[in-house]
């Protein structure tokens, strides 16, 4: 495209109920903006879409995907400050809680937008995009969790901005994605690894994975007896920046014992590796819990927003118990990110698969309502899920899935693995695959063991017929006494998938950024199946 000239305007604009809102446009003069308008048909809002278009001149569908990028960000940017001027004076301390968390996942917001806009690849950017949709979810389920929804009301309106803005941007670059990837690119992309560690990571990283526990060369050590360069994981992370050298695989190895501590690794803190000594014998546990006043997202024992994050040889645990309801072991929103060989226990809400692109292979996950839950797009291979006794009249599910747009890439996707009974768990309780906490909850099992505690239903609804025809859950080749579906839901959104060439969808070559996380065993078909 030749442009003569580019510069960003900010409008005041009043449109569609979005008030008091600067708008930026990408104006390219000398365009002719009437090829563009087809791709706003592919927005849930094209009313917004023309709207911009027309008060821009843009020549290519790419223009209209820049403009509707840079718009949004505006969008983020004023969620943010709305935040920030929020009046605290009033708030009692769980709604402060709910604010702070807030005012974090709009800053990533903005992060997030920007990173968009710096990007020419249509994946990475779909998978930015679905982590600040998320984020703006999230920010109001902390209020919910509290039951302070009426403190959030009042920015209701302004904000919805952000989110049509959001859907918007998600729909407009996904259509443009099948424009962008050639597909003798995809095919002739690497699908597989022969040492099972995904082909992005370099040979390096593959190296440290493949290293057996307490061999790892590591940059800092962490132990409780002294021996190490600190005592806490806290204490290390926090160290990384002063002294890293470069954007290298910082790693940091964690010696034997039970580290009692919250650990919150930060987004600015990228591509750490930490390794322990091995699963139940490196572990970082705490008991925060939303009945303390804790939100869910702020409840974890371990947190991670840096991108390009590895675990290995570790067990993150929450020791609040089935009572104290929402309890995260372990979150993560770390995009490009690897767990192996790692436990999660807990009860309520163990694994908090947040955002981004995650591969978990070879590792335990324990707990009882919900405890696979979040908007990431992730993959969990050869593992073994534990369900554990819950509450006296409480039902089990496994999954919670969040995906609020049908645009999102997102998706928690379980691959040759074993669903199994805990050690302590009631067969009186109920125990379901999953259930929809958001609109478009995504959730897909396939090639597992499915042990006889699971319903014959498979799938619990959330409240209702709340999303049970928008939802896509699906079962491919699953064996065990709980895997039969002849007796399970008959939701518009169930799906049992019968064909590789439907389950190949949700394998890495498709689901993952075409074969960029899992290896599989050769072509699209069987690759991750």
């Amino acid at each position: 495209m030749a442009v003569t000239n580019f510069q960003c305007a900010f409008t005041l604009i009043i449109f569609h109920g979005l008030v008091t809102i600067f708008t930026p446009f990408v104006v390219v003069y000398g365009a002719n903006p009437s090829t563009t308008f087809s791709v706003c048909n592919h927005a849930p809002y094209p009313e917004i879409c023309t709207f911009l278009v027309g008060k821009t001149s843009v020549e290519t569908p790419l223009d209209v995907r820049q403009t509707t990028l840079v718009s949004t960000l505006a969008q983020a940017e004023h969620a943010h400050k709305l935040v920030s001027a929020m009046e605290l004076s009033s708030l009692e301390p769980r709604a402060k809680a709910a604010w702070a968390d807030c005012l974090e996942l709009y800053e990533d917001s903005v992060y997030q937008l920007n990173r968009s806009l710096g990007s020419t690849n249509s994946r990475d950017i779909q998978t930015w995009l679905s982590s600040a949709s998320t984020n703006h979810e999230t920010c109001q389920n902390g209020f919910r969790d509290f039951k302070l929804s009426s403190r959030f009301q009042p920015f209701q309106t302004s904000l919805s901005g952000f989110s049509k803005y959001l859907s918007n941007s998600l729909a407009i670059n996904k259509a443009l994605t099948p424009l962008l990837v050639s597909s003798t690119q995809i095919k002739g992309r690497k699908l597989m690894e022969t040492n099972n560690f995904p082909n992005w990571l370099t040979k390096n990283d593959r190296k440290l994975l493949a290293t057996p526990s307490g061999s790892t060369s590591a940059d800092i050590v962490v132990a409780q007896d002294g021996s190490g360069n600190y005592k806490t994981i806290s204490e290390a992370i926090a160290a990384v920046p002063k002294l890293r050298q470069g954007s290298s695989r910082f790693v940091i190895h964690v010696k034997a014992g039970v580290y009692k501590e919250n650990v919150d690794i930060k987004k600015t803190i990228r591509n750490v590796m930490v390794v322990g000594d091995g699963m139940g014998s490196t572990i970082v546990t705490s008991n925060k819990n939303a009945q303390d006043g804790s939100t869910t997202f702020r409840s974890a024992t371990f947190a991670v927003s840096g991108a390009g994050f590895i675990a290995k040889d570790m067990t993150f645990e929450n020791t609040a118990g089935p009572a104290k309801h929402q309890a995260v072991a372990f979150r993560s929103g770390s995009d490009l990110s690897v767990v192996y060989g790692c436990a999660f226990k807990g009860y309520q809400d163990t694994l908090y698969v947040y955002s981004g692109r995650q591969f978990y292979r070879n590792c335990q996950i324990y707990g009882t309502q919900d405890f696979i839950f979040g908007n990431a797009a992730a993959v969990l291979q050869s593992c073994n899920i534990y369900v554990r006794k819950p509450m006296g009249g409480q039902m089990n599910t496994i999954t919670a899935q969040a995906r609020t747009d049908p645009n999102e890439n997102t998706g928690i996707i379980i691959h040759n693995s074993g669903v199994t009974a805990a050690s302590d768990f009631s067969g009186s309780a109920k125990t379901y695959l999953g259930r929809p906490w958001k609109q478009y909850s995504r959730t897909v099992f396939m090639k597992c063991s499915l042990d006889s505690l699971i319903d014959s239903a498979g799938w619990l609804p959330w409240s209702g017929s709340f999303a049970l025809n928008t939802l896509y859950y699906g079962e491919y080749m699953n064996t065990g006494g709980g895997a039969g579906t002849s007796g399970r839901v008959k939701w518009g959104g169930y799906h049992v998938i019968t064909s590789a060439a439907e389950a190949t969808k949700f394998t890495v070559g498709d689901f993952l950024d075409g074969g960029s996380w899992i290896p599989g065993t050769g072509t699209p078909y069987t690759a991750g199946l």
